[in-house]
């Protein structure tokens, strides 16, 4: 399970094909980021930009962090084609959150979209992802669901990788409003190319306090 989350197994899989993801920002995102004013996003996993660059032409100031240098370079690459203003919006950083957590109460808007990992390290990064969301500010966690072993959609038969929105909400202090907690329905194209319904966790939740949403003029360390 280890080595299939490092910086290896991920630069492999991107240096293997020409795009990993659809070049699309995740709908899920799309709809929550949509209703809040505009601040300091972290988007965790960006992989090749797609989620951090629609932040920023949406005003967020954007951290975007990934494992994967050769993730990081095609989003770089991707950001050099945007308006100047767009891309100076967002900083790519290499990390492993687990081993260096972003910094605590620095982001009004926290996205994590389908960072499959078994425990003990689910727990310890979505944990270090909660405290890094500031007073009024938004966690977004989304995931691939359980049931989604029983469709016909490709997933890896590894059970301790799939959690429920439920799961994550021990990992909460009593500081949230709870807004989002459910498995959201959606359809695709299964391998046979035949139309299946899978569902996303979809955990949302906002921090006690009010908001201090802004776009610093730079983003600080994560």
């Amino acid at each position: 399970m280890h080595t299939e989350m490092d910086q290896e197994f991920w630069d492999r899989r991107y240096a293997e094909h020409r795009r990993v993801w659809s070049g699309n920002p995740n709908p899920h995102l799309v709809t929550t980021a949509s209703a809040l004013p505009p601040g300091r996003a972290l988007d965790v996993g960006c992989g090749e930009g797609a989620d951090a660059l629609w932040l920023a032409r949406s005003g967020w100031r954007v951290t975007g962090v990934d494992i994967s240098e050769v993730a990081l370079g095609r989003a770089r690459e991707q950001a050099r084609l945007e308006d100047t203003a767009v891309a100076a919006r967002v900083d790519w950083v290499h990390a492993d959150l687990l081993e260096a957590p972003p910094e605590p109460g620095g982001f009004d808007l926290v996205s994590a979209q389908f960072m499959q990992l078994a425990e003990p390290a689910r727990s310890a990064l979505f944990s270090g992802l909660a405290e890094a969301v500031a007073p009024g500010g938004t966690l977004l966690i989304v995931g691939h669901h359980l049931s989604d072993l029983q469709t016909t959609v490709r997933r890896p038969p590894l059970p301790e990788l799939f959690y429920t929105a439920e799961d994550l909400i021990p990992l909460l202090d009593g500081g949230w409003d709870i807004t989002a907690c459910e498995a959201r329905p959606r359809s695709v194209a299964d391998t046979e190319g035949h139309q299946a319904t899978i569902h996303d966790t979809v955990l949302q939740a906002r921090r006690h306090g009010p908001s201090h949403a802004q776009a610093p003029s730079a983003a600080g360390p994560v």
